[in-house]
Parts: C-alpha cells; sequence; structure tokens
C-alpha cells in the first residue's frame, strides 16, 4: 500500500535521508522509531506529500505519486494527524469532523443547497450519522458541541484522529499520536486504530506504544534503516539498542 524505494533527500549539504527502501503491506500498521535527526519526520513527510525527495520514488496503492502533493494523495485515500494538533480552533468538533468529508460535495450544485433538495438532505444525515458514531467510538461524543480551541490537548488529538478517520482513510500516517494524552487515552486511541481498516504508519518516541500497537516496527538512524522486522526481534537487535534503545 505503501512502497518507498531508494528515497534520498538533502537539504543543502544535510543528507536527511540516505537510499531508504519502505513497503507498508494493505492493513498493517507499522511504526517508525528512531533517535532525535535519524531522518523520521522527514520520511514521514516524504510519504504524506510535504516533502518531494531529492531521488527515489513513493508510491500509494500501486500510483506512482513522488510528484504529487498532499492534495492530490490525500484524494487517493490518505489521512494523516500531526505532532501538533492541527483542528479548526473556531468550529466545533462535530463541524471539524464533518469538515473532512465536505470534498465528496453533496450533488446538485447551488440549486439542490437553496431548495433543500430531498437527495441532499439524505446526505447530510448520514454524514452527521457518521460523525457522531466516530465521536463516540473515539471518547468525545459529549464534547460534539464545543470549540476546538477550546479543549486540552489530548481531545483535541482525539478529535484531530476522528477527523482523519471518519471518511475511511485507505492509508492512515499518525504523527507522534500519544503526545499529550494520558494512559486511557492513549490506550483508547490505540484501541480505535487497532480497529480501522486501513494501512498505518506512525512515528512515536514512545516505544511502548510501538511496539504494543504495531505489527512491524522500522528503525532509522542518521537518514538510513538499520532494521526492519516483528517488535520482539527489534527490541532485541543489537544495532538498535546501541542507536536507540540502549
Amino acid at each position: 500500500m505503501i512502497e518507498v524505494d531508494d528515497v534520498s533527500v538533502r537539504f543543502g549539504g544535510v543528507r536527511a535521508l540516505t537510499g531508504v527502501s519502505l513497503t507498508v503491506e494493505r492493513g498493517q500498521t507499522c511504526g517508525l522509531i528512531g533517535p532525535n535527526g535519524a531522518g523520521k519526520t522527514t520520511l514521514f513527510d516524504v510519504v504524506g506529500g510535504l516533502c518531494r525527495p531529492t531521488s527515489g520514488t513513493v508510491r500509494l496503492a500501486g500510483v506512482d505519486v513522488t510528484g504529487s502533493g498532499a492534495v492530490r494523495r490525500s484524494r487517493l485515500g490518505l489521512r494523516r494527524t500531526f505532532q501538533r494538533p492541527q483542528v479548526f480552533g473556531r468550529l466545533t468538533v462535530l463541524e471539524n469532523v464533518l469538515a473532512a468529508a465536505e470534498w465528496h460535495g453533496g450533488g446538485g450544485g447551488l440549486a439542490a443547497d437553496l431548495v433543500g433538495w430531498p437527495a441532499r438532505r439524505r446526505l447530510e444525515r448520514r454524514r452527521r450519522e457518521r460523525a457522531a458514531a466516530v465521536l463516540e467510538r473515539c471518547g468525545i461524543a459529549d464534547l460534539s458541541g464545543a470549540y476546538a480551541a477550546d479543549l486540552p490537548i489530548g481531545r483535541r488529538r482525539m478529535v484531530e484522529l476522528a477527523r482523519a478517520i471518519v471518511d475511511d482513510p485507505a492509508v492512515l500516517l499518525l504523527d507522534e499520536p500519544t503526545s499529550g494524552l494520558d494512559a486511557d487515552q492513549a490506550a483508547l486511541f490505540a484501541s480505535v486504530v487497532a480497529g480501522l481498516d486501513a494501512t498505518v504508519l506512525l512515528v512515536e518516541h514512545d516505544v511502548g506504544f510501538v511496539m504494543a500497537a504495531c505489527e512491524r516496527v522500522v528503525v532509522l538512524d542518521l537518514g538510513k534503516v538499520i532494521a526492519d522486522g516483528e517488535p520482539a526481534r527489534i527490541r532485541d537487535d543489537p544495532a538498535v539498542r546501541a542507536a536507540y534503545l540502549g
């Protein structure tokens, strides 16, 4: 579902990534870990379309998106969250989640808006029902009418997750998903992600969370992949311990 082939990224004279290759299979949850400066965020942004590689290719579901931006990738089913939650502060929690489905349109154009076309009303009702179900799943249904700007970071992160999954993503990128969450919130977040029918790639400093939530872990150091495998094997890998876990 995600294919990164021999990707390198340079910022001036700095090599952020060197010949990185990574494949994440459909439905798999894969974690990226490594010390600060290892290239995790750069690789993450290459997959998400916020950073164009100096060389190499990126594919989503077999489609070459190397030269495509984030909007094009979102149309292919990619959604993401950010290290600092990006919510629409002046919208309510429910409106934040509904916004993720608006790109589909409602059919009928301006005329349907003006006359309240029945099909448009049915579509809006289904969207609201779907949004309400996702808010319930994320444990924030009671906050649907609250403004996102008024919420603490943990709740805002759950709003961002709800917005990312309401449209049934094919690929979900999670950037430091447990940052700002308490233990109960982190457990709920992991439970929601585990129940998705999506390919998940996450960057996270909480190694315990990664080892518990991911089927596979990739370790970066100095812009290169130094280990790739199941959590138990990664945990015991001497090179990983020397570079990061030790």
